[in-house]
């Protein structure tokens, strides 16, 4: 799958999907769709507990501990294992340089990813504040692309999850001091991997497959980033093994691509070999 335009900079328009093989592994995050440019962030991270949640600014933090990303500190294995209450989290990283200086001159950008911090992150990079979000069991991304390559990156987070607030949505995390009944110990911060990632100006932002074996076809959903030219095309290829079973392409309107795609005569195919939703991997 690769998304093309005749009328922009070739460097601003350069993704493309390839689909690998059925046993293909990898360790991607996002395992569906993979680039060649991601490095996982998880490891030790310093770390300070804001149990009345006073400090609003890095500057504020007395870091005095230190923590194994993506294990809650409410764990064991995160090194921390404080299980008491306590009403924010601060993490910061200083990361080795990601994004190269050929990369920024061609518009790339350089991508944050949290699988999933429990319940309102605040993350900054490089003393500026880049976003937050709210919600502890969905994944988000941020923009940290810098003005400058080869430097290093300075990341801190806040996490922010009073653990008394029973309005918000808490799974089966006790609100007790000690778990009871049905209840689990609570889960704070971070709790899953945060990653690195380089995309191109305009890229693939999702792509979502659903195969339907009653009428032989698979639909596919796949959101676009960045400044989309008018004349933005997804050129798309379905592959089982060396047998090519689809190849076409798709105007990207309004950032988005939808299309139902039909298969051969079902009766000469074994729903075995039906292509169910392949794992894909971006190269830059």
């Amino acid at each position: 799958m690769r998304l093309w335009s005749s009328r922009a900079e070739p460097s601003s328009v350069r993704e493309m999907v390839v689909l690998p093989s059925p046993d293909a592994q990898g360790l991607c995050p996002r395992p569906q769709l993979v680039r060649n440019r991601w490095a996982s962030l998880d490891g030790d991270w310093e770390f300070a507990l804001d149990r009345e949640a006073t400090w609003r600014e890095p500057e504020e933090v007395r870091w005095d501990g230190r923590i194994r990303v993506p294990f809650s500190p409410e764990t064991a294995l995160s090194g921390v294992a404080i299980t008491d209450f306590f009403s924010a989290c601060w993490y910061r990283l200083r990361a080795a340089p990601f994004i190269a200086a050929d990369e920024l001159a061609r518009g790339d950008r350089l991508l944050l990813h949290f699988g999933a911090v429990d319940h309102r992150a605040d993350v900054w990079t490089d003393g500026r504040w880049r976003g937050e979000h709210e919600g502890g069991y969905t994944p988000f991304a941020l923009d940290i692309t810098p003005t400058v390559a080869d430097r290093p990156l300075d990341i801190v987070v806040r996490a922010h999850d009073d653990p008394l607030d029973l309005a918000k949505p808490r799974g089966k995390q006790d609100w007790h001091l000690e778990p009871h009944s049905i209840w689990y110990p609570r889960t704070t911060g971070i709790w899953q991997t945060v990653w690195l990632e380089i995309v191109p100006a305009v890229h693939i932002q999702q792509a979502r497959w659903t195969p339907s074996l009653d009428r032989w076809e698979i639909s596919v959903e796949i959101a676009l980033a960045g400044v989309v030219p008018a004349d933005a095309r997804v050129l798309l290829q379905l592959s089982l093994g060396d047998r090519v079973l689809a190849r076409d392409s798709y105007q990207a309107l309004s950032q988005e691509v939808n299309r139902r795609i039909a298969f051969p005569d079902p009766q000469s195919t074994s729903t075995r070999e039906f292509p169910v939703p392949p794992n894909h991997v971006c190269p830059p």
